[in-house]
């Protein structure tokens, strides 16, 4: 793992593969078999489970748990506290674990304290309000909030909201 930060208090596995420029901080464990891309930021007090696969490019912030069955692609802001979920039905007696998987699209930006439910699809350079709760896909460039988050308009991948499907800072026009 060339170029690769690793606090001392943190707990990676060697059977991960970790990409050159990525950052792993404080208190943050990473499982076997997990994949993370290049130049990705890694918070404190960070969960990576097995099998998960993370992008290029990728800032996960304080707090976050990525459980097994879900992808991240490049690009993609997770803010503090984020909570994904993995199964439908969790109980602690089940044996038999039925995984939902959910994937994250390219350069889509998760607010703080948010909840994504598993079996979704969050569309590229979407927005999810801080405090949000998916329960459903969202599409490309959309901006939801809420709980359950609904779509509240649209915004452009400099993350300005799109006015008319335009973007007035960097001229990007949804068509």
């Amino acid at each position: 793992m060339n170029n690769v930060y690793i606090h001392p208090t943190a707990n990676v596995s060697n059977l991960c593969k970790i990409g050159s420029g990525t950052s792993i901080w404080v208190n943050s464990q990473v499982i076997e078999n997990a994949i993370i891309g290049l130049n990705c930021k890694i918070g404190k007090d960070t969960f990576i489970d097995h099998d998960v696969c993370i992008g290029n490019g990728v800032k996960i912030q304080n707090g976050v748990s990525v459980y097994y069955g879900i992808t991240i692609e490049d690009d993609v802001f997770v803010g503090p506290n984020v909570t994904f979920t993995n199964d439908y039905y969790p109980r602690s007696f089940n044996t038999e674990w039925k995984v939902s998987k959910t994937i994250i699209k390219k350069g889509a930006s998760i607010g703080a304290n948010s909840t994504i439910i598993c079996g979704h699809s969050l569309g590229e350079y979407c927005m999810i309000g801080a405090g949000s709760v998916v329960t459903k896909d969202v599409p490309s460039y959309a901006l939801v909030m809420g709980n359950p988050a609904k779509v509240v308009g649209y915004v452009c991948k400099c993350g300005e909201r799109l006015v008319d499907g335009k973007c007035d800072k960097c001229n990007f026009e949804l068509i």
